[in-house]
């Protein structure tokens, strides 16, 4: 028997606060600034690659796993996957993980080595 009704979109477990969908709120993972939701969705819309990594950085770093996917989809972490793990600390393995990336370097080869010459 077959069904006519196309497959359901995976369900995704709901924000650990409603606050995140007011663009308004100050979201809980960015406890060092008096940015918005809705500042942060800009710092993740900017033309600058390094802004929207920072910011990708803090977001991954600090959010709950589950309220990263409100701000970002897992394509544009991979696209900024070099600039952006220097603002991971200790989520970097995790993130590298969980999106099938090869694990980080930390810090780059490159830099301990002009380092030491």
């Amino acid at each position: 028997m077959s069904s006519s009704h196309p497959p359901s979109p995976a369900r995704r477990l709901p924000p650990t606060t409603p606050a995140l969908l007011d663009d308004s709120a100050r979201p809980y993972f960015l406890w060092w600034t008096d940015t918005t939701v809705g500042q942060l969705r800009e710092h993740l819309a900017s033309a600058d690659p390094e802004e929207r990594a920072y910011w990708m950085g803090a977001l991954l770093r600090e959010a709950n796993t589950r309220d990263v996917w409100l701000f970002v989809r897992s394509e544009e972490i991979r696209a900024l996957w070099p600039r952006l793990i220097r603002y991971l600390g200790r989520s970097r393995q995790m993130w590298a993980w969980l999106l099938k990336l090869p694990p980080p370097e930390w810090p780059p080869l490159s830099e301990i080595r002009a380092g030491h010459a």
